[in-house]
């Protein structure tokens, strides 16, 4: 007796998902090649919720420095995000409204960025370490190229606002604080995806 309800109780688990919304594509997974670009490690799952709603999650993290350069290129960020998608979900145009969290630790990173839309000196960057955490919202407009019966090559682009405090460090390997508990406000793109999806 025991025996049967052990696999009665999946059985029926299963057939009930499969019964769910049955042959509408439900759950995608995903890899950003912009992050694999920067050699940050990252996945992304998507679900769907009506016929032209999905909620997306992703997140990626990168724990390493360049060492013989003396960078240092450290953060986590999680984005959850909402989307209407234009004709069926998972494909063709979208919309997204996105929120996102994380914590950075960067440093010499050389630019000549003196001043971004709100009067960050992200030059900084080339002398300093910055460790903090930021959070905030954007919007976001994408597009699915349907590549087959299972996987879709995703674009994606967002814009929004992200609050941050941060302390400065004088030198990338060094731990002398000149600067505690910096406020920061950015403006400007929050998101940008190159993803390859799986769509079960």
């Amino acid at each position: 007796m025991e025996v049967k309800r052990l696999f009665l109780r999946p059985l029926i688990f299963l057939s009930l998902l499969t019964a769910w919304d049955a042959g509408a594509q439900n759950f995608a997974l995903k890899n950003n090649l912009f992050y694999d670009a920067t050699a940050t490690a990252n996945l992304g799952a998507e679900v769907g919720l009506a016929p032209h709603w999905t909620f997306d999650l992703s997140g990626n993290l990168n724990a390493w420095s360049t060492t013989s350069q003396g960078r240092v290129w450290k953060h986590w960020l999680v984005q959850p995000e909402l989307r209407y998608w234009f004709c069926e979900r998972f494909g063709g145009h979208f919309l997204g409204a996105h929120l996102l969290g994380g914590q950075y630790n960067l440093g010499r990173l050389s630019n000549g960025i003196t001043s971004w839309p709100i009067g960050l000196d992200m030059s900084r960057l080339s002398d300093n370490r910055f460790q903090g955490w930021g959070i905030g919202a954007g919007i976001a407009y994408g597009y699915a190229f349907m590549l087959g019966e299972h996987w879709n090559l995703e674009l994606e682009l967002g814009l929004g606002y992200i609050y941050s405090r941060y302390d400065v460090y004088q030198c990338t390997d060094c731990g002398k604080k000149v600067e505690s508990d910096q406020p920061a406000n950015y403006v400007g793109p929050t998101k940008a995806a190159v993803n390859i999806v799986y769509v079960f």
